[in-house]
């Protein structure tokens, strides 16, 4: 995986690889594509999730166990951006969740965890996974396949400490600074956070058992 590659390049450059790489019902495929094309100012949907069945398609007939994902929606959202959110994330979830359906993939569904609507659950971008976050989301998938996991996956955090307005105004100030602005000089230059960058394991590696 690269980040910041679109759900074309996706399909290009690694369903085919994953592809190769199956060997049968004994292969795991995890496939969490077309975020990146939801968030883009310009968005055609009908293109997007046309696209993203024809890849699950194609990794089906591997015979594979397909393991897809929806994206967190936001509970009761108060402004244009989460509204925003919301208004492009909900169909793109229908989608996922129709083609999981079809193909008969294991599906992630990380709207019914309620505390992954926890705002800690999210890294300081507020758009991926903190550390904390991705460990309740591996747990979330071992439960599906049935392995062993931590068993306090979808215990709540502890509460969290009342912040002042003055607080909560300089985060979102310096998240807007910090990850915000220049998400948006990107779209202006046509660039993406994944320009230039390469896959860590581009080829087939071995992890040890512990």
């Amino acid at each position: 995986a690269v980040r910041g590659r679109l759900l074309k390049q996706i399909v290009d450059e690694q369903v085919s690889q994953a592809v190769k790489l199956a060997t049968g019902v004994d292969t795991l495929i995890s496939f969490h594509a077309g975020a990146n094309n939801i968030l883009r100012p310009q968005l055609n949907l009908l293109e997007v999730t046309e696209l993203y069945e024809s890849a699950v398609a194609a990794l089906s007939e591997t015979n594979s166990q397909i393991v897809l994902f929806t994206i967190r929606e936001i509970d009761s959202p108060k402004n244009f951006l989460q509204r925003k959110w919301n208004e492009r994330f909900i169909p793109f979830n229908d989608n996922v969740r129709k083609v999981s359906a079809k193909y008969g993939t294991l599906l992630i569904d990380a709207n019914k965890w309620s505390v992954l609507g926890d705002p800690r659950m999210l890294a300081a971008d507020r758009l991926h996974l903190s550390s904390e976050g991705h460990r309740r989301m591996a747990a979330g998938v071992l439960n599906s396949l049935d392995l062993p996991h931590d068993s306090d996956w979808l215990d709540p955090l502890p509460p969290m400490k009342r912040k002042s307005a003055l607080l909560e105004t300089a985060q979102t100030f310096g998240w807007a600074l910090l990850f915000l602005v220049p998400w948006v000089i990107r779209r202006i230059l046509q660039r993406s956070s994944g320009t230039n960058r390469q896959p860590k394991y581009p080829e087939l590696t071995t992890w040890p058992r512990h």
